[in-house]
């Protein structure tokens, strides 16, 4: 089969492969669509540095099962599937608490966290267990179905999380892919006024007309909290941060009134911020953060696109066939741009 192999930091390189056979409790899915996430798109140009090679990357994939291996009873080949990229015992104390993301023997396919990390879907067909995999319903394409993932991370942050309520104001730092996905997820859970932070003006147009803002404000303008707070004068219920850099969850903080909740979402990297202890304790908010997702969150993911609740597919930008994946690289690189998708057969 093609693939995409990491073999180092900046060399992706084209190959064939041979197709993998699919092992007791596993899966052979033939990969029709893959997201281009941010951290696969860090491993590739040396960004993040917590890789093995060779690697395939590609861990948002959707597809169709081509092969079964032994003891596999609940899908067969043939079945439209949607893949979890983080697989988990099931019999750890963390799985049996609902935790699958916190597995003790974790692995991944693609991605990152976990020692164990398995060759990924930046190719035409790839290995999971069944317990990494959901039935496609036939409302929901192949492209939209690989982004179950990330909505996910947003169904999980902000409504398992955060606690959203119907009517709340919430604020959105960061309009990039996750940040449009907790925006249409707040939208869908009946936030009241929506405010999208970011500084590009391409994020912030699509904030509006993919995301459901109803007020945008320049992260680069002067004075942000004031503009927050002349919009909502008591101040905001509930402030997502999905930007990525320290100053995102600086301004978080900053935007804070009593009782607000507030959800480090997008900052990945070890970087530190300081709080004030007595102000923090008279505000008498909460703090959340979200990383990864479990079974709970894809299945509900799952259900707000069945629904029509939520179509991520609006947010992709980009598609390119697997041979062409350098100039995905490219885009990936590119401000103007929101999910990039892989075909693998395209």
């Amino acid at each position: 089969m093609l693939a995409a192999v990491l073999e180092n930091f900046n060399n992706l390189v084209l190959k064939e492969v041979p197709t993998p056979v699919p092992g007791p409790g596993e899966v052979l899915v033939k990969v029709i669509s893959c997201g281009f996430c941010a951290t696969d798109y860090k491993a590739i140009k040396g960004i993040r540095k917590n890789v093995e090679f060779p690697l395939i990357p590609g861990h948002e994939p959707s597809g169709i099962i081509a092969a079964v291996g032994p003891g596999v009873v609940h899908f067969k080949e043939g079945d439209e599937v949607i893949c979890q990229p983080s697989g988990y015992c099931g019999v750890c104390t963390n799985c049996r608490m609902g935790n699958t993301h916190y597995c003790d023997h974790a692995y991944t396919t693609g991605g990152d966290g976990p020692e164990d990390v398995r060759p990924g879907a930046f190719a035409e067909y790839m290995i999971t267990g069944e317990e990494c995999i959901f039935h496609k319903p036939a409302n929901i394409s192949f492209d939209a179905a690989a982004l179950t993932e990330p909505l996910s991370g947003a169904w999980k942050g902000v409504v398992q999380k955060s606690n959203i309520q119907v009517g709340e104001d919430v604020v959105v730092i960061g309009t990039g892919g996750i940040g449009l996905l907790c925006m249409m997820v707040a939208k869908a859970a009946g936030a009241g006024r929506l405010i999208a932070i970011d500084g590009s003006e391409y994020a912030r147009s699509n904030a509006v007309k993919v995301g459901g803002a109803t007020h945008v404000i320049d992260a680069f303008s002067d004075n942000v909290k004031e503009q927050v707070y002349d919009i909502l004068p008591k101040g905001p219920d509930l402030v997502i941060e999905a930007a990525g850099p320290i100053q995102a969850v600086k301004l978080m903080t900053d935007l804070r009134r009593r009782g607000t909740r507030w959800n480090v979402f997008g900052i990945t990297t070890h970087e530190k911020f300081e709080l004030d202890g007595g102000h923090t304790h008279f505000l008498e908010g909460r703090m959340d953060a979200s990383f990864g997702t479990t079974p709970l969150a894809m299945q509900n993911a799952i259900m707000l696109m069945e629904r029509g609740l939520v179509d991520p597919g609006k947010i992709i930008s980009h598609n390119f066939s697997l041979k062409d994946i350098d100039k995905a690289i490219e885009v990936m690189g590119q401000p103007e741009r929101n999910k990039v998708i892989i075909n693998p057969w395209g």
